[in-house]
Order: structure tokens, then sequence, then C-alpha cells
């Protein structure tokens, strides 16, 4: 018996039920298949093709460490393993399940034809918590608000025990031929513009592991207090490698709660120090949560990275501005907060979660332009580009999403930027350009006179671009519009 192990995107060995099924029914085949052309008209971007390529290194290195060799392969998914399966012998195939709808269908494609030959298939949960489709109301409906989703979820957060990576693992009698990684181009050459990326990250199981330990041992306690601001290392940065399975929830969910009980213990409520510490993994788990708010949604909704939940956005009258988008895109809004969030996901692939919301919010609501374009640049740039949760939160920020914002809250960036990065640490590490500016006029410097302007070295227009719009005039534009599809619905 043979089992080949369709790595679909869950890149890890650690608690991998499809690799424990498969290494204990006998000898195991591990594939890869890159099938961007099939993603249903999501083709990993840029930043996502960078990580995907250390991923697979790392897996590959794992799995030869244990004995077995990744096989990969490139094309569409059924013909490719129905290829791999006349070549090798396999008589079944397991992978672990994607919810993107195009990946939920292609698997359905695929088990149905592998079951009408007799050859068995089976599929396993390694990315969320639990199935999308088991969490819903006493009706049977899907959550539309977030609060009742999270209560609903912590009821049913109680999962099997994690399955230990196999020590070895036995392939195939007959050798199977692999595409080199290299030769697919994942990495950018000419230009090399990862430079960044490369500095920041890990991709693998071994850097996941790393992050997590890091956090637990030093951000976690204070996750509630530290988290929103982006000049603090407060966040675990694991959302790429949560994209990526290279860890999976459950896993996080796990060492987060055994770290609280190690700490807090019986007397969890016994003062408020150790109120505080408890706080912190609570907070987290219940961000954790949004990450799989985001995937119930998009079970639920095939139509969520293209349509708003709520229809009458599909009145609503965007921006079409390119100019806009592009200062946008380069960090070139004249907004400090705005501009340093953008310019660090340019140079690392990643953006502080405050900053996100505050970057999206302006560019749906001071410039109008329709959250698809800003969901669109984060596809490409973000290396945790995640269809779900990219798509849920655009839509959340826009107002037109389940649980959103209210569309009438717009972040003021110059309020934002003050409350959570007052000592202008985040802002003076991405804008350098504004570095000698006194903290009360950092996240405003058109609030400076030409003296003190020329005595931090700033000429704005120049150096540093004056506001593209201003802020107090382009949210009164914001609420107008808003206000027209309301009226817009009423009348219907």
């Amino acid at each position: 018996m043979l089992t080949l192990l369709w790595f679909s995107r869950d890149l890890r060995l650690d608690d991998n039920p499809a690799l424990a099924a498969a290494a204990e029914r006998g000898p195991v085949l591990p594939v890869f298949i890159e099938d961007s052309a099939d993603a249903g008209g999501y083709a990993p971007g840029g930043a996502s093709r960078w990580w995907l390529h250390g991923s697979l290194e790392s897996l590959a290195a794992d799995l030869r460490a244990r004995g077995a060799q990744l096989i990969l392969r490139r094309g569409p998914a059924g013909a490719v393993i129905d290829e791999l399966l006349e070549q090798s012998g396999a008589d079944a195939v397991y992978w672990n399940r994607r919810y993107e709808p195009w990946a939920m269908a292609r698997s359905e494609k695929i088990k149905s034809g592998l079951a009408a030959r007799g050859i068995a298939a089976r599929s396993f949960n390694a990315t969320l918590l639990t199935e999308p489709g088991r969490v819903a109301t006493q009706k049977g409906d899907p959550f539309r608000v977030f609060t009742p989703f999270w209560r609903a979820l912590q009821a049913q957060a109680s999962f099997e025990a994690a399955v230990a990576a196999p020590r070895r693992i036995s392939g195939p009698a007959r050798p199977v031929a692999s595409d080199a990684l290299a030769a697919w181009k994942l990495r950018p050459s000419r230009p090399d513009w990862a430079a960044g990326l490369r500095s920041q990250w890990q991709p693998g199981e071994a850097g996941a592991r790393e992050r997590l330990a890091h956090f637990l041992e030093r951000a976690v306690a204070g996750y509630a207090g530290q988290r929103n601001l982006p000049g603090a290392r407060g966040t675990s940065q694991l959302s790429p490698h949560l994209h990526f399975g290279e860890i999976g929830p459950r896993q996080v969910w796990r060492a987060v709660h055994a770290w609280s009980r190690a700490v807090t213990g019986e007397r969890r409520s016994a003062n408020e120090h150790e109120k505080a510490q408890a706080s912190g993994p609570d907070t987290y788990l219940s961000e954790l949560a949004w990450r799989e708010f985001s995937y119930h949604q998009l079970y639920h909704c095939a139509q969520l990275p293209r349509e708003p939940l709520r229809p009458e956005f599909n009145d609503f009258a965007w921006d079409d501005n390119p100019g806009a988008l592009q200062a946008w895109q380069r960090g070139m809004t004249g907004y400090p907060i705005v501009d340093a969030g953008m310019r660090e996901l340019w140079h690392t692939g990643w953006m502080h979660n405050r900053v996100r919301m505050i970057a999206a919010s302006f560019l749906v609501k001071d410039l109008l332009v329709d959250w698809r374009a800003g969901a669109a640049w984060f596809w490409d740039t973000l290396v945790d580009a995640d269809l779900a949760s990219n798509s849920a939160s655009w839509q959340w920020v826009a107002g037109c999403g389940a649980d959103a914002a209210p569309y009438f809250r717009v972040f003021n960036p110059t309020l934002q930027g003050a409350k959570f990065d007052p000592a202008g640490d985040y802002v003076r590490r991405w804008l350098p350009e504004l570095a000698a500016l006194p903290d009360d006029l950092l996240h405003a410097p058109w609030d400076a006179d030409a003296g003190r302007l020329a005595a931090a070295g700033v000429t704005l227009g120049r150096n540093y671009p004056a506001p593209i719009v201003d802020h107090a005039s382009a949210r009164q534009r914001a609420l107008w519009a808003f206000e027209q599809i309301r009226g817009g619905r009423k009348r219907r």
C-alpha cells in the first residue's frame, strides 16, 4: 500500500492529521502541486510566492530528515494526481482541506473521481479550529456578528490530541520524478525587491515554532495592552505561518492555554496582576477567532472577495482615482501613520494590524477608493495574504461586511497616530525624513511653522508630501456618499 500525501497547503509535519494517517497506513509519497492557474482567479501575489519558496525548502528538508522526498509538480491538481498515481502505483490519496470556494469545489471533484476508480480518498481539517459549517446560530443560520460567534466557538473548542510528526517516513518502491523548486521562479530576481522580507522572516515550520515561543516568552502577557501599539513588539506575527499551515491554529490555541495555566494556575482571579496576565492570552485567542470568523464568512458566501455582504453597497459611488490609489500604495499620502504603514508593507510584506485598519480606512473613506482595490494591493504585497481574512477585513473597514464598523466611523489618521504611536517610534522608523520633528508635530507636520520644518529638514511637497486630501472635508464627503445609498435603500 502506498498513500499519495497531497500537501495542499498545510506545510508542516507536526499536528498534521493527513500525514499521520498516511504514515500509519504505510509508505508515503509526499507531493506539493503548484496549481495557481486553477485557483479561481486568486493566484498568489508576489510576496506570497516569495514565502512559498522558503516554506517548501523547509518542508523538503524536514521530510528528508525523516527519509522522505517531497515531490514538486505543477499543473491542475486533479490531472497531476492522476499522473502521479499511475507513475507511483499509489492506491490512496490523503490531504488536508482548504476552505476557499474554488478549493472546496476542486477537492470534491477530485474525491468523487478517485472514489469512482476505487482509490481511497480522505481529507482532514488542519487549517481551522473547527469546521466552518459547524458553528451556527440556534436557528442553524451562519453568524453575522463576531461576539456570539466567539461564544459558540469557545463552547466547541475541545480538540482531539495533537498528533506528533512521524520519526521515519518510508517512501515508494520506485522513484518518482520531481520538478526543481528553482525552476518555478517563485522569488524575484530582476529586480530583487525581497531584501526586506529576507531580513524579517524565516519561512517554514521551525520559524513558526520559534516565533510562537518568542511571543509566549515576551509578549503574550501584555498582549491586551500592547497589541495596538505599532512601535512595540506586542503581536505574535504568526499570521503568515498560519496562512501557509507551518503551524496550525489548534497548536497555537493549545500553547497559549498551556502558558496561561502555567502562569496563572488555579489563582487566576486572585489579584489584579494575575487578572492582567490572564487578559493577554484571552484577548489573543479572540483575535485568533477573528481569523476563524473570516473563514466562516467565506464558507457561507463564496462571493465575499468580490461582492459586499451588504447589497446596498453595490450602489456606492466609489471614486475611480488612480493617482490617489498610487499615492496610497507608495506611502505618499502626507499622513504619516498611513505612509509608515504602507512603507512597512512594501519593505517587509507585513503591516501591524492597527495600522492596517487606519490605512484601509483612509483609502476607502478619505479617498473613496473601492475597497476591492485595496484588497488587491494587500493580496499582492502581504506575506500573510489570506483570501478569507483579507476579504472580510476590507469589508469590515468599508462598512459593507459582517459585523462591520459603521460607515460613519471614519478613522482620523492624525488622532490615531498620536494615540497609538505617541512617541513616534513607528513613524520615525519608516519615515526617516520626518524623524527630527518633535513628537507633537510628527503626526501633523503641516501644523509646523516654516522655522520648525526647516529645523527638522522637512520641506512639505519636496521631501515629504503635503496631505493629498483634507481629512475633515474627506470625512464629510464619505458620509454624504453613504447617505445616498441609505436613502436609495429606503426608497426601494
